[in-house]
């Protein structure tokens, strides 16, 4: 049949898809809902510092020993505050003392999970660096580390609660481990929210885009499809997988799904709209608008899953979480919408675009549909003007990108959290009485045979702890604030001695992470000036866990960034057929890329006036911007290569950017509108990464694809094709093309491996189809061995990059 698809996979899959319609959807609808009650949802992971990091770091295996050796810990990720602004009463001070020691004696029989308890005050200067006198005292409790987050902060609420009255001034509870279970009850509760404006929102702009009321909710029974069944299949996968779901994980999918399967169904949108606008019937253009934008969704689904799992190079327990739980999301998504949008547009038809109709468009007399471009895009064709937009485009984004030389990376729990939190005041608090590091202190662990007899020496080295820059006290050996030294600090076989440091700044930000690491750097010369030069010294803590974090981040980014790059090059090559193309379309992308980071340094770190990035959000960020950086890629410059098959290069992009440019930009604004919208979480790492993604996407969207890549095309020109030979040149303006088939004429092969045949209009007067040419005939029936060689090669690479991958991932113990 005349205007019906090639007969070949792809067109075979369209009619498929078609003819199973109804199949399509109610198997779909039986998948959303039973999965939820079949399959396991996700559990969240561990919650604190330590979630973040193998337990076989420097950090961990420190804090561990000194338990061993000390059989007590010095560090307490649970906190309770008590804060008189005017003055705490000796009374009440010599209470919280009594009271700790009643815990550790095992005097309180509803203590639950609480082993201990050492009372802080800041009276008389006992404890070194201390801003106030008498007006603060901070218990902290001891749990073992196997009691889960939410437990140790109910059993310290309930201490507080059993063992604390009115006249204690009891502000609160904190820590790190209150922080984060604070953090999950604050998303839960934003996280319907959320889900709502994000609907709505997405609701508004797919309606706007195509003035219909019934498309957004095509769009949203697609999405909301995926989304029900990938939380339904995430616990499942995790555990196969033996990785932990982290909590930060259930509302990034959710924006990632909600975004990129809507752009998905825009794309199919646009596609059944054009093919009814040429006169198809619904059954055909359904089965046009599948064939040719399936395998775009489908390489970009697949690009997009490829750069998102390339996270499983890293070592971070967190990025090997992420990557796999993003990869799955797309995938399924991807899933979703290559079948149940065709089908639901076969079965509605052009009752989608209600109240609006797609209008026939006019008719030439070569029986090929008119494409009118834009004044704009007539110009960006034109070499002159593409490199004033060149430019002027990379000038824009290298200044962009400047502030992001001052990058730094932190951890964020107690800061994150809303200002009228009970945990964040808390620490407020106590660092108004103390200094900024007292909620998370740090512990310095010093080893020698009989070092406990060299007690001149290990004062004279917490004299030079306490002098760093960064350190606001230590009590060590010595001190008098101290109950007593024997078991505490200094061990009962004479062979150990620790320190807790008390840092001057927020205890997991930049600042705090980089004392620890310059004080991790000059131990071995502390030591010797105090008279150690045999000891061996190691640093717990949360800030020397939010150091090997930070570190490991960094030593990922090398890994992380060949792999996200080699699997996008290599998928763009496979799809485009060449090699020039996907090497500036990527370099495009990383500048985007940087310019994103640098507003986002500029906006938290030098504006607000954060200590730094969540160290995960500007990878997180790059990693999604670069694989949906090439997700529009495959779709903008796929339409270009898809014309440039019948027509020079230039007529082909007057003929495909135009439309492109809408549909990448409406996909662009919804998928940056899912993400912004994440912002409505009252957590700072959410709003870092909900404006490093809502920015990133729409300087793709908008600054990139529309004028960036077209300037890039202009100038290179059909080299950008190389080594294919697809690309033809541009003849004179208005020249015709004298290799462009007839009316009726069935249409040459795709210009990629992967481009579905470009499919003819049908025209409305029968013509005799024309005889093709000799030399298209020639070029129609190149040898197969040509093909075969770059499948080979292309295959070589993929073989090459998975090798690669395996023998860099990490061991899993």
């Amino acid at each position: 049949m005349a205007g019906r698809p090639r007969r070949s996979i792809v067109g075979a899959y369209a009619r498929l898809v078609v003819r199973l319609r109804w199949f399509i959807v109610v198997a779909w609808a039986a998948v959303a809902v039973a999965g939820p009650t079949v399959l396991p949802g996700p559990s969240g992971g561990s919650g604190g510092v330590d979630g973040f990091v193998s337990v076989d770091s420097p950090a961990i295996q420190t804090e561990l020993r000194s338990v061993q050796i000390f059989g007590f810990p010095l560090l307490s990720r649970v906190a309770v505050v008590q804060r008189d602004a005017s003055g705490l009463s000796p009374l009440t001070q010599a209470e919280s003392i009594a009271r700790a020691a009643a815990v550790t004696q095992g005097q309180y029989d509803d203590l639950g999970p609480i082993l201990g308890a050492i009372p802080v005050p800041n009276t008389f200067g006992a404890f070194p660096g201390a801003r106030e006198s008498g007006t603060t005292v901070i218990t902290l409790l001891f749990m073992p580390p196997s009691v889960g987050f939410n437990e140790q902060t109910t059993a310290a609420r309930s201490f507080v609660a059993n063992h604390f009255g009115p006249e204690d001034s009891v502000v609160g509870v904190t820590g790190t481990v209150p922080a984060r279970t604070e953090q999950g009850a604050v998303l839960q509760r934003w996280l319907t929210t959320v889900e709502i404006v994000t609907l709505a929102v997405v609701v508004f702009i797919v309606a706007m885009a195509f003035r219909s009321l019934l498309a957004p909710l095509l769009a949203l029974v697609t999405a909301g499809t995926a989304i029900l069944v990938t939380l339904s299949t995430a616990g499942a996968v995790a555990g196969v997988l033996g990785v932990s779901v982290p909590d930060e994980l259930e509302p990034l999918l959710v924006a990632l799904l909600l975004g990129v399967v809507t752009d998905y169904v825009i794309f199919y949108l646009f596609g059944m709209r054009r093919e009814l606008s040429l006169g198809a019937s619904r059954l055909v253009a359904a089965e046009r608008a599948t064939a040719r934008f399936t395998p775009i969704v489908t390489v970009a689904g697949v690009t997009v899953a490829c750069g998102t799992g390339a996270l499983l190079v890293a070592r971070s327990p967190l990025f090997q979480a992420f990557g796999p739980g993003m990869a799955l999301a797309v995938l399924i998504g991807m899933a979703v919408a290559v079948t149940l949008a065709p089908a639901m547009l076969a079965i509605l038809g052009g009752a989608v675009f209600w109240p609006s109709r797609p209008r026939i468009a006019p008719v030439v007399a070569s029986g090929a549909t008119e494409v009118a471009s834009t004044r704009w895009t007539r110009l960006l064709v034109r070499r002159s003007t593409a490199a004033g937009v060149l430019i002027g485009c990379v000038g824009a984004l290298l200044f962009m990108a400047a502030p992001a030389r001052n990058l730094d990376l932190g951890l964020s729990f107690v800061p994150s959290l809303p200002s009228d939190n009970s945990v964040r005041q808390a620490a407020v608090e106590a660092r108004t009485g103390f200094s900024e590091g007292i909620v998370s202190p740090t512990v310095l662990l010093v080893e020698s045979k009989g070092i406990t007899g060299q007690r001149v020496n290990l004062e004279k080295l917490g004299a030079l702890l306490e002098q760093r820059p960064g350190v606001a006290g230590v009590l060590g050996p010595g001190d008098q604030a101290l109950p007593t030294e024997l078991g505490l600090v200094l061990s009962r076989d004479g062979n150990a001695a620790r320190y807790l440091i008390v840092l001057d700044d927020q205890p997991l930000g930049a600042s705090a992470v980089d004392t620890v690491a310059g004080l991790q750097d000059d131990l071995p010369g502390l030591l010797r000036a105090a008279g150690l030069p045999g000891a061996q010294a190691n640093i717990a803590g949360d800030t020397a866990i939010a150091e090997g974090v930070v570190t490991a981040t960094m030593d990922d980014l090398k890994r992380i960034t060949i792999a996200t790059l080699m699997v996008n090059v290599i998928l763009l090559v496979i799809f485009l057929g060449a090699v020039v193309a996907p090497l500036y379309l990527l370099a495009a992308n990383l500048l985007a890329l940087c310019a994103t980071l640098g507003l986002t340094t500029w906006v938290f770190q030098d504006l607000l006036g954060h200590d730094g990035l969540t160290f995960y959000v500007p990878f997180a960020a790059a990693v999604l911007l670069v694989a949906l950086g090439s997700d529009y890629n495959i779709f903008s410059v796929g339409q270009v290569w898809h014309e440039a098959w019948r027509r020079p290069l230039r007529s082909a992009m007057l003929a495909a950017i135009p439309q492109s440019t809408r549909t990448v930009t409406a996909a662009g604004v919804t998928l940056a509108a899912s993400f912004g919208l994440l912002a409505l979480v009252p957590l700072s790492p959410f709003r870092e990464l909900a404006f490093a993604m809502a920015v990133g996407i729409l300087l793709d969207a908008i600054l990139v694809r529309s004028l960036l890549v077209p300037a890039l095309l202009t100038l290179v020109g059909p080299v950008s094709g190389w080594p294919g030979r697809r690309l033809r040149r541009s003849g004179r303006d208005g020249a015709p093309d004298e290799r462009a088939p007839a009316a009726g004429a069935t249409p040459a092969p795709p210009p990629s491996l992967l481009l579905p045949p470009p499919v003819a209009a049908a025209p409305l007067e029968r013509a005799a189809p024309a005889p093709p040419s000799r030399s298209r005939t020639s070029r129609c029936a190149r040898p197969a061995r040509e093909r075969a060689l770059v499948r080979i090669v292309v295959l070589t690479g993929m073989l090459a990059v998975v090798s690669w991958l395996w023998r860099r991932r990490p061991n899993r113990r």
